[in-house]
């Protein structure tokens, strides 16, 4: 759990260059009391404040918390909502070019390398072009143009080929929300002061591949310049963005349920470890980070025959319907721990469905089912000698224990005893499908094959209008009940194998 936040001290020999971010000289007519000095941004505002007690705070922030926010970090910070990103790229003065920049546009009109970087990230979002236009003289204003300037002085000159040259570029205010959105978080991060940039959801207005362009450039961008980024989002493309730049990116998951509060951290180095793995990559297991619950099958077919019911449900109002709910599939049983451990890591409640041949399998394989259920390790031998019990059980019918039935293969005590088995594998939140495999369930509509082409048969014997005869409702037993037993784990506060 993540309880606290702590502010980070600056060191001795960092304080002369952090004061002078953060100083303002007095205007003409102004007071200035001894030994104090004005701080201030270029985003406005301005207070005197005794210097000593400033360089104090800076290198003990949490214990002078109020003086260092109020006098440093509120200088330094800029917070971006939906309106401030999309204003950000309104015209700004031009101001005195003799000086040193006062603002984010004066910045990239003067310093050819930032320019640059913008204008290959706008251009590679967009295929436009940006940038900085003069010729409103004591205004600079952000323009995309269909060609990139033949030269520096065609782009910051205010001479004929000049004027042409943005005449006929689009100003941005013409532009789209999502493109004056991008524009202006990317530009402010390249060029802006602050040092802190807190972001309120950056994928509003942008399509999810835009999304995952901005968190790559924004988080390469904030690494670049020593910038520190606080993004609250519910975009996965735009968090793989983030990860995929190579920069360090911290997640924590808040949640918010019956009354109560929590947050999760995972850090940097166990996100990057996740992410090297490619089944994690493929089976968009970020997804899982915005939705409450999770259910990981075997296979896209039981992915999408699970969804489909749980979808019924829901649509009957049922109570047994699991709400804010993600499907994904792990390639196979063995995989399904690979997918759940991080999750849970997270505290998102995540089950997995396997079928009954689950218990063939011993040595690492069966281990890795116990890691990733999160069952202690006194408990698991225990399991495995129950396991091996149930195999050999179903072995010494000759039946084939997924084609045959199951549980319902074995004598009466047998089957008792590999109900036991998967009623405390069920507590911690590995589900088996007792009757063997995903296409026992609704035997009732005659359905043939296996995997995908049962699959297809099955959902055309459910119907998909329902308000036609032959649509199937959810009943009282069937996949129905086992949808329910699973939800009733994932909405149980004390559910085992989360960790704590």
């Amino acid at each position: 759990m993540l309880d606290s936040l702590s502010l980070g001290a600056f060191a001795e020999d960092e304080l002369e260059g952090i004061v002078a971010e953060v100083e303002q000289a007095a205007r003409p007519g102004e007071a200035q009391s001894e030994g104090h000095i004005y701080v201030g941004g270029t985003k406005g505002g301005r207070q005197q404040v005794p210097l000593k007690d400033l360089k104090y705070a800076l290198l003990n922030p949490s214990e002078r918390s109020n003086h260092f926010c109020s006098w440093f970090l509120r200088y330094s910070a800029l917070m971006l909502d939906g309106k401030s990103r999309i204003t950000l790229v309104g015209k700004q003065p031009g101001g005195n070019l003799q000086h040193p920049p006062q603002n984010s546009f004066q910045s990239l009109f003067k310093d050819d390398t930032k320019r640059l970087e913008v204008r290959r990230i706008v251009h590679d979002a967009f295929g436009l072009h940006f940038v900085v236009d003069p010729t409103e003289l004591g205004q600079l204003q952000i323009r995309l143009a269909k060609r990139a300037p033949n030269n520096d002085l065609e782009e910051r000159g205010i001479h004929e080929e000049a004027v042409e040259y943005h005449s006929a570029a689009l100003p941005i205010d013409a532009a789209s929300d999502g493109v004056k959105a991008f524009t202006g978080i990317v530009t402010e991060v390249i060029a802006g002061d602050p040092r802190v940039v807190i972001i309120d959801e950056p994928e509003a207005f942008l399509h999810p591949a835009l999304s995952q362009k901005l968190g790559l450039e924004l988080s390469k961008a904030a690494s670049d310049s020593g910038k520190n980024v606080f993004v609250s989002t519910h975009s996965a493309s735009f968090v793989m963005g983030c990860i995929q730049s190579g920069a360090p990116v911290d997640i924590v998951r808040l949640t918010y349920r019956n009354g109560i509060a929590t947050s999760r951290l995972l850090p940097s180095s166990k996100l990057l470890e996740l992410m090297r793995n490619p089944l994690l990559r493929s089976t968009g297991v970020l997804n899982g980070l915005f939705y409450e619950h999770v259910v990981v099958t075997e296979a896209d077919a039981d992915r999408a025959f699970y969804q489909e019911v749980n979808e019924r449900l829901l649509a009957s109002s049922d109570d047994r319907g699991i709400s804010n709910c993600l499907f994904i599939n792990a390639q196979n049983k063995q995989t399904i721990p690979t997918i759940l451990q991080p999750l849970r890591e997270l505290g998102i409640p995540a089950v997995g469905i396997v079928d009954v041949d689950i218990v063939k399998e011993g040595g690492k394989v069966w281990e890795s089912q116990m890691s990733g259920m999160g069952v202690p390790d006194a408990n698991k031998p225990a399991l495995q000698i129950l396991r091996k019990t149930v195999k050999d059980a179903m072995d010494a019918t000759g039946k084939d224990m997924k084609r045959d039935g199951g549980v319902d293969i074995l004598g009466k005590g047998e089957e008792e005893t590999a109900n036991n088995l998967f009623d405390q594998m069920a507590s911690y939140g590995l589900f088996v499908v007792r009757k063997g495999e995903l296409e026992a369930w609704l035997s009732q509509l005659g359905a043939s094959g296996h995997g995908p082409s049962w699959l297809i048969e099955v959902f055309d014997k459910m119907g998909s209008d329902s308000t036609k005869p032959n649509y199937l409702k959810p009943s009282v037993d069937d996949v129905w009940a086992f949808v329910d037993e699973i939800k009733q784990w994932l909405v149980d506060p004390n559910r085992k194998g989360i960790p704590g």
